[in-house]
């Protein structure tokens, strides 16, 4: 069987499976595990060149980190990376701990119990960010921190299984992880430099043709990859970096868009030759602690990122919303336990129990991250032991005296305040974002960060007594949200919100909102209210001309630009 009938054979059992799984609504990446299981070995045993779609499943997986690292501007690196590193490290050190003790009182020799601990402390980046993508949470605050510490674990299983290697080898373990380390240091400080200096000289050749943006765009991220890999990186991680150094560019939204659905083609290959490696063995032998780690890592897992979470001062939906992406484990674990067994420390059994564990959780915490708002609602009242009574949060001047919040302060907001500020209306303003948070306090502007999306938050602020409440925040469950919240308690309030969709519109409409700004139809509208206006007469239009210029040099004094335009279809 040629090898494009092989993967022509997986592609329609897989559309097959996903038809079966969409009319029972569940998620797609269940198909595809279940596609696996149907194409292994132990099945129809349609994967006979493994070799090669295991190199388009690591193509997915690159291109899936290329693209989240076309999101990550260094000002994000910056705002959430000593939250992740905290995170990272005390979440595998907690995790692995309590693990030791409790697999040993199930019985387990010391090695087997360390091996298993420190397995079941890794959750799965490419698992997880697929989830927070299809969600559209990556840009949200659980969903950046989620992103952080999942990286800081990967880095931690690499040199773990570095250490492991070299042990087994008899190599000089400290000179191996410091070359390592200063190898890693020399390829980002190389990659910082080339973003900065080099890629800004030739996006002008690059950017001439679509074709070529999009071919430049692919070399780049895996041949960075590569290049990672080659100095004893993981895939990812060069990925990764590869995207964050685009992402400074004015194009990488584009070059996101093209990348999309060719990461989507090779990731259905990764997820269906995952669920191909989940080989169970005696299953009557295996069940019992399997379904006993499952229950450790669906529930003490999430618990102690929640713990962390709560120390580190964030309140307790954004911990249960990070927790809830550590409950499952990690390609890493697989590869930890099958280098103990060729090291000598292990034996198969422990590989059929990670890989059953591995099934039973990721096909679980897949559920408990598409549904965790829902299961927030129902455990509010008991996670107040997970938050400290003074979370993370800028304090803005008497808040309680303002009777206009505006959500989101970006390139739309900033013409709101100065609407206030005509109206002579006390104002305040509402960001996560602490960098803008701390320039309006420069500014001597009323402001406080917080998350909108957490409802509990929104209690905090003074909604009963709003007159005005603008949002400018272009995500519809979340003015959904606001808008429900303020209508719970302040009938007459005008409440402004953005959309671009007229079907969500008109949802926002019926369930409060004064008014819905799409702004793609607006600048329209005021363009013909001009020409209503001023008619013929071309010097009323040079008038309004030397206003325009006036007004978009002070926006590009202070920093801001129009967002690039969308092409038609």
């Amino acid at each position: 069987m040629t090898l494009f009938v092989q993967i022509s054979l997986i592609i329609v059992i897989a559309a097959l499976v996903a038809v079966f799984v969409r009319s029972l609504r569940q998620p797609l990446i269940i198909g595809y595990i279940i596609t696996g299981l149907l194409v292994g070995p132990y099945l129809f045993n349609l994967i006979q060149d493994a070799e090669v779609v295991n190199v388009f499943a690591e193509i997915g997986v690159a291109l899936l980190l290329f693209i989240v690292g076309l999101g990550l501007n260094p000002r994000l690196i910056k705002e959430i990376g000593g939250v992740a590193l905290a995170a990272g490290v005390s979440q595998v050190v907690f995790t692995s701990l309590v693990g030791f003790f409790v697999i040993r009182a199930l019985g387990f020799l010391p090695i087997e119990a360390a091996y298993l601990a420190v397995a079941l402390s890794f959750s799965s980046t490419i698992i997880i960010v697929k989830l927070l993508s299809d969600k559209q949470a990556l840009q949200k605050l659980h969903g950046k921190i989620a992103l952080g510490f999942l990286l800081v674990q990967d880095l931690i299983a690499m040199f773990l299984l570095i250490f492991i290697s070299a042990l087994a080898q008899g190599e000089d373990i400290s000179r191996l992880v410091g070359v390592i380390t200063l190898q890693g240091l020399a390829l980002a400080l190389l990659s910082v430099f080339a973003s900065l200096y080099l890629l800004p000289r030739l996006s002008n050749f690059f950017t001439s043709s679509s074709e070529f943006l999009a071919l430049f765009s692919l070399a780049w991220g895996m041949g960075l990859a590569s290049l990672f890999y080659r100095f004893g990186f993981s895939i990812e991680i060069g990925a990764l970096i590869a995207g964050i150094t685009l992402s400074v560019s004015p194009y990488a939204v584009e070059i996101s868009a093209k990348m999309r659905p060719l990461r989507d083609f090779f990731l259905i290959l990764f997820f269906i030759l995952l669920g191909s490696k989940l080989a169970i063995g005696d299953i009557q032998e295996l069940i019992v602690p399997a379904l006993l780690f499952s229950l450790f890592i669906l529930i003490v897992n999430p618990l102690i990122m929640m713990t962390i979470m709560g120390v580190l001062g964030y309140r307790k939906r954004t911990g249960f919303l990070t927790g809830l992406t550590v409950a499952q484990i990690s390609e890493f674990s697989l590869i930890l336990i099958m280098l103990g067994i060729r090291v000598g420390d292990l034996d198969e059994y422990a590989l059929s129990l990670v890989t059953l564990v591995g099934l039973i959780t990721i096909t679980a915490s897949t559920y408990l991250i598409l549904y965790a708002e829902k299961l927030y609602g129902y455990l509010a009242p008991w996670l107040a032991l997970f938050e400290r009574r003074l979370t993370k949060s800028e304090p803005g001047t008497d808040k309680t005296a303002c009777q206009t919040i505006l959500f989101g302060y970006n390139r739309i907001g900033y013409d709101f305040t100065r609407a206030f500020k005509k109206l002579g209306q006390d104002f305040l303003i509402v960001d996560f974002d602490p960098q803008v948070i701390k320039r309006l306090q420069a500014e001597g502007m009323a402001c406080q960060y917080g998350d909108v999306d957490d409802g509990e938050f929104l209690d905090e602020l003074p909604l009963s007594s709003l007159k005005l409440a603008v949002s400018t925040i272009p995500d519809f469950p979340t003015n959904l949200l606001l808008i429900k919240k303020i209508r719970r308690v302040n009938k007459p309030a005008i409440v402004m919100v953005i959309s671009h969709n007229i079907r969500e519109a008109e949802e926002l409409y019926k369930t409060g909102a004064s008014y819905v700004v799409l702004p793609h139809f607006l600048g329209g509208n005021f363009a013909s209210a001009l020409i209503v206006k001023h008619g013929l007469n071309a010097k009323k239009y040079s008038r309004e001309k030397t206003i325009h210029l006036k007004y978009l040099a002070h926006r590009k004094l202070i920093g801001h630009e129009h967002p690039a335009a969308e092409k038609s279809r």
